[in-house]
C-alpha cells in the first residue's frame, strides 16, 4: 500500500499492525486516569458523569465559550507500557523518520485528548494552527515536527473529528482566516487508525455533536535540533525505557545519548605536550 505522507494521511490498522485489543486496553487506562485526575467517572457512552468547570483563572486548552468538553492527559509513556510500545510502532516511526530524517527523529511528547459532547471545542475557527509555522529554506521539505494521532475511538464529523486544510503544509505560514476554516475538511477514520501529518499542516478539530467520547493518543515527534515539549531526555525514568518492545529504539528517540543540551564540558580539550 502506497501512502502519501507529505501533508496528512490515514494509516489503517491492517497496515500499522498494532494489535486491536491494545486499543481497548488504552481506552480503559485513560478512562481510569481521567477519573483519578478530574474526580468523577468517565464513560465512553456519556463522557463525564458530573458537571465540570474550569478552575478560576485557568487558561483552558480550547478557545470557544461554555463549559469544558475536552482536556489533555500528558506524559503517557510514563504511565503504562502499552503507550511506550505505541510510541515506537515501526510503521508510524518509519513515516516520522521519512518526514523528519532517519537519524534525526526524536520524541517531543506523548499525550491523550479526552473529548466529549459540547459546543465549547475550539470555537468558530476550529482551533486551526500549525505545529511549526515556517519552513526555513535550509530545511527544505524536512519537517521540524510531525504528529501521529492514534484513533482510540471512531473519528467522524459529528463525533468531533480532526480538521485539516489540504496542502497547507506548503504555505510556510500560520492559518489565514476565514479562508482556512472554509477549506478545512474532517479526517474521518475508524478506531485503530493512525493519522500522520507534517508539522506545518494546518489542523484543529470540529465540535463533537453526539453523545459519548472521542479519545486519541497524540505522539508528537521532533527534529533533534528542536526543543521537545516534554522533558523526556532529562527526566524520563531510564528503567521504563527498558520496559517496551524495543528499548534501543525508545532510548534513541528519547535522546538519552544526545550531547545537546549539554550539562557538562563534552568537547575534547587539548593537553600540554610532554616534550
Amino acid at each position: 500500500m502506497e501512502l502519501e505522507v507529505e501533508g496528512l494521511t490515514v494509516v489503517p490498522p491492517e497496515v500499522h499492525g498494532f494489535p486491536m485489543p491494545r486499543f481497548d486496553e488504552m481506552v480503559r487506562l485513560l478512562l481510569e486516569y481521567a477519573e483519578k485526575m478530574v474526580g468523577c467517572r468517565f464513560t465512553l457512552e456519556n463522557g463525564p458523569e458530573a458537571r465540570l468547570e474550569f478552575p478560576p483563572g485557568a487558561m483552558p486548552l480550547s478557545e470557544g465559550g461554555g463549559p469544558p468538553n475536552q482536556f489533555l492527559i500528558q506524559q503517557l509513556a510514563r504511565h503504562a507500557r502499552v503507550f511506550r510500545d505505541l510510541a515506537i510502532n515501526p510503521v508510524a516511526l518509519a513515516l516520522m523518520r521519512h518526514m523528519i530524517g532517519e537519524r534525526a527523529a526524536r520524541f517531543s511528547s506523548h499525550n491523550s485528548f479526552m473529548k466529549w459532547q459540547g459546543d465549547y471545542g475550539y470555537g468558530p475557527g476550529l482551533g486551526l494552527h500549525a505545529d511549526q509555522t515556517a519552513v526555513p529554506l535550509p530545511w527544505g521539505r524536512t519537517a521540524l515536527t510531525a504528529n501521529t494521532n492514534w484513533c482510540l475511538t471512531d473519528y467522524t464529523l459529528d463525533g468531533g473529528a480532526l480538521a485539516y486544510v489540504p496542502g497547507s503544509h506548503r504555505s510556510g505560514s500560520r492559518p489565514t482566516q476565514p479562508e482556512a476554516t472554509r477549506r478545512a475538511v474532517p479526517v474521518e477514520a475508524p478506531k485503530g487508525s493512525v493519522i500522520v501529518f507534517h508539522g506545518a499542516t494546518w489542523h484543529g478539530a470540529f465540535p463533537r455533536k453526539i453523545s459519548g467520547m472521542r479519545i486519541s493518543v497524540a505522539n508528537y515527534y521532533r527534529h533533534a535540533m528542536i526543543t521537545s515539549q516534554e522533558d523526556i531526555q532529562g527526566s524520563f525514568p531510564r528503567e521504563l525505557a527498558d520496559d517496551c518492545d524495543d528499548p534501543a529504539t525508545f532510548k534513541t528517540l528519547a535522546g538519552f545519548a544526545d550531547v545537546f543540551p549539554y550539562q557538562r564540558q563534552h568537547e575534547i580539550l587539548p593537553v600540554v605536550a610532554k616534550s
